[in-house]
C-alpha cells in the first residue's frame, strides 16, 4: 500500500450499542473480486456460555435494517425486532447470546460501496465486487470466529436475511444446530427480480447519481424516494391497504399546492416513509444489496437442483414460516424450502401465517410471529 494513500477514518457507527469486528486478512468475493480489508459492524445481547458456542443466535437482517434489532442499556432505542429480542421474548436472551450483524454491502457500519478503499482512500463506490448473498454470510461466519465464537445454536433471518440464514446453513453445516428462515426463498421468483430491477432502474436514471460517482451524503435522492415508494407497495398487501387506509383524504390544510398533489392519505403514508428512507440509506449499498437477491439460487449449491442445495443444510431442526398475503416471497416458496429440507432429513415446522401485513408482517404482527417462535426456541 502506497504511504501516500490517507486511509480516512471510519463512518460513526449509527447506535452507541453497535460494534465493530475486523476481519483477519483480504476477504475473496463467490462472484470475483477481493475487499483487502473488511469490518463488520454488529450488537449483541445476552450472555455468551461457557462453551463460546452452545448458546449463539445469529441474526441477520433484511435489506435496509441496521444491526439494532433490539433496545439494549448502552441504545434503549427500540429496535427493528424489538419484540422478538430480549429476556421473557421469543429470543430470549436469559438463555441466549444473540448477535445480530449488519450485512455486508450495507451502509450501517460494515464494509460496503460507501466505504473507504484501503489502497485508494476513496469509496468503493461501483469498484466494489458483485456482492452474493453467500458473501453476506461468509462475512457473518469470519465476524463471529473473529469475535472467538466457532459454532451458532441458530441461525434466523427473514426476507434477505432468511436467504442469508439459509446460504450459511449450506456454506457452513457442520456449524448450525437450527435453521429459522422467515419470508425467505430458495431463489427469487421472475415478479420479485422484476420489481427490484424497476427499483434499481428508477435510483440509476436519476441524473444525481452520476453513474454511482455522487458525493457521499448526497446522490439521487428523487431516485430512491421513488424506488422506495415502489417497494413499499410491494411489502404490504393490498389488504392491509384497503383496511388500513380505504380511501381517506388528506385534511385540505395538510395538502400540498397542486393539481396532482397527494389528495389520498396512502400517498402521503408512502411519502413520509420514503423521505425517511432516503435520509439514512446509500443509493449504492441499495443496488448491491438488492442485485444480490435476484443473484441468490440455492440450486447452484446442488448442481443445478434446489432439492440438492437443500440436502446440504446439517441442522438438526428448522422453522420455515412464510405470510398468506406476501406476494413478494409467495407462500410456495417457503413450502419448497420446507420439502426440501424434511427430505434432507431435518425436522422441519412449517407455517403459513393469515398476517395481511404480506412481506412484512414479522416485522409488526406480533401475534402471529411471536408465539411461534416462541415455541420454537423453547425447544431443547
Amino acid at each position: 500500500m502506497s504511504s501516500a494513500v490517507r486511509i480516512p477514518e471510519l463512518p460513526e457507527l449509527p447506535s452507541p450499542a453497535t460494534r465493530r469486528v475486523t476481519l483477519p486478512g483480504p476477504f475473496r468475493m463467490r462472484r470475483g473480486g477481493v475487499l483487502p480489508l473488511v469490518h463488520i459492524a454488529y450488537e449483541a445481547w445476552g450472555r455468551l456460555a461457557p462453551g463460546r458456542d452452545n448458546n449463539v443466535v445469529l441474526v441477520f437482517t433484511g435489506l435496509s435494517p441496521s444491526a439494532h434489532a433490539a433496545s439494549s442499556p448502552e441504545d434503549p432505542s427500540p429496535g427493528w425486532w424489538e419484540y422478538m429480542i430480549g429476556p421473557g421474548r421469543p429470543i430470549d436472551t436469559r438463555r441466549w447470546h444473540v448477535v445480530c450483524v449488519n450485512s455486508l454491502g450495507s451502509c450501517f457500519g460494515s464494509t460496503g460501496p460507501a466505504s473507504p478503499d484501503p489502497r485508494t482512500g476513496e469509496p468503493y463506490r461501483l469498484r466494489f465486487p458483485e456482492l452474493s448473498v453467500e458473501d453476506i454470510a461468509a462475512a457473518a461466519r469470519e465476524a463471529l470466529r473473529a469475535l472467538g465464537i466457532t459454532r451458532v445454536h441458530t441461525v434466523i433471518g427473514a426476507s434477505l436475511g432468511g436467504m442469508a440464514a439459509l446460504a450459511y446453513a449450506m456454506s457452513f453445516p457442520e456449524e448450525v444446530e437450527q435453521l429459522v428462515t422467515i419470508s425467505a426463498a430458495a431463489r427469487a421468483t421472475p415478479f420479485a427480480i422484476a420489481i427490484r430491477s424497476l427499483q434499481r432502474e428508477i435510483i440509476r436514471s436519476d441524473p444525481a447519481w452520476q453513474g454511482g460517482n455522487y458525493p457521499l451524503g448526497a446522490g439521487p435522492r428523487e431516485g430512491m424516494r421513488l424506488a422506495r415508494k415502489l417497494g413499499l407497495m410491494s411489502y404490504r398487501s393490498a389488504e392491509e391497504w384497503l383496511h388500513r387506509f380505504g380511501r381517506e383524504r388528506i385534511p385540505p390544510e395538510r395538502r400540498a399546492p397542486g393539481t396532482f398533489s397527494p389528495e389520498f392519505q396512502v400517498e402521503a403514508y408512502l411519502e413520509h416513509n420514503a423521505l425517511k428512507f432516503v435520509e439514512r440509506f446509500d443509493a449504492n449499498c441499495y443496488l448491491y444489496l438488492s442485485r444480490s437477491m435476484d443473484l441468490f439460487d440455492v440450486a447452484e449449491h446442488g448442481s443445478g437442483s434446489v432439492d440438492a442445495g437443500l440436502a446440504r443444510v446439517a441442522a438438526r431442526r428448522a422453522l420455515v414460516i412464510g405470510v398468506t398475503t406476501d406476494f413478494l416471497f409467495p407462500l410456495f416458496q417457503q413450502e419448497e424450502l420446507a420439502e426440501g429440507l424434511r427430505a434432507a432429513g431435518c425436522e422441519v415446522r412449517f407455517e403459513a401465517l393469515r398476517s395481511i401485513q404480506g412481506h412484512d408482517a414479522f416485522l409488526v404482527d406480533e401475534a402471529r410471529f411471536a408465539p411461534v417462535v416462541a415455541a420454537f426456541m423453547a425447544a431443547p
